[in-house]
C-alpha cells in the first residue's frame, strides 16, 4: 500500500441538518427496540448533553440509526432533530449498516478498573451518575473497585 485512504462519502460532503421529525421515515426493517426506560434514559441525556449524535438517513429521510434518539427527541416535546444524510450505500448495505451498527457496539467491552475510578469521580462531585446509563447496582459495585483501586479516582 502507499499509505494513501480511499475516503467513500467524505466527511467533508457531509453536513448535519436540522429536520423536522415529522419528516422522518422509521424503517420497518429496523431490528433494534428501545424500552420506555431506555428511551428516558436517552432523554435525559440529550437534555444534560445535547443533541450530539445526529440521526443517520437515507436520501429519503428514511431513519438508518438513531430510532431511539427519535423517540427520545419526540418524549421532549422536539419537532427538529439534526440529521446526517447517508447516501453513498446501496439498500443492502443500509440494511446490513443498521445491523452491523447496533451489533459492532455490543461487542465492546469496558476496562472495569478505569470504569469504577470514572464513576467514583463523577460520584465524589456530586454528579448524576445515571446519566451514563449505569444502573445504581453496577455504580455501587464499581464505586467500591475504585475506592480499592491503586490508582485512586482522578488518576
Amino acid at each position: 500500500m502507499d499509505g494513501s485512504v480511499r475516503i467513500q462519502n467524505s466527511s467533508l460532503e457531509r453536513k448535519v441538518t436540522f429536520l423536522p421529525i415529522s419528516d422522518l421515515v422509521t424503517n420497518r426493517r429496523n431490528a433494534r427496540t428501545h424500552s420506555p426506560r431506555q428511551i428516558q434514559e436517552i432523554a435525559r441525556s440529550i437534555e444534560r448533553f445535547g443533541f450530539n449524535n445526529p440521526v443517520l438517513i437515507d436520501e429519503r429521510n428514511q431513519i438508518i440509526a438513531g430510532h431511539g434518539r427519535i423517540e427520545a427527541a419526540k418524549l421532549l416535546g422536539r419537532e427538529r432533530v439534526p440529521t446526517l444524510r447517508i447516501g453513498h450505500l446501496s439498500d443492502q448495505d443500509k440494511r446490513a449498516f443498521i445491523i452491523a451498527d447496533n451489533r459492532l457496539a455490543e461487542k465492546a467491552g469496558w476496562d472495569p478498573e478505569i470504569l469504577a475510578i470514572e464513576l467514583q469521580g463523577l460520584i465524589e462531585l456530586d454528579f448524576d451518575v445515571e446519566l451514563t446509563g449505569s444502573t445504581d447496582m453496577i455504580i455501587k459495585s464499581l464505586g467500591g473497585a475504585a475506592q480499592e483501586s491503586p490508582r485512586g479516582p482522578g488518576s
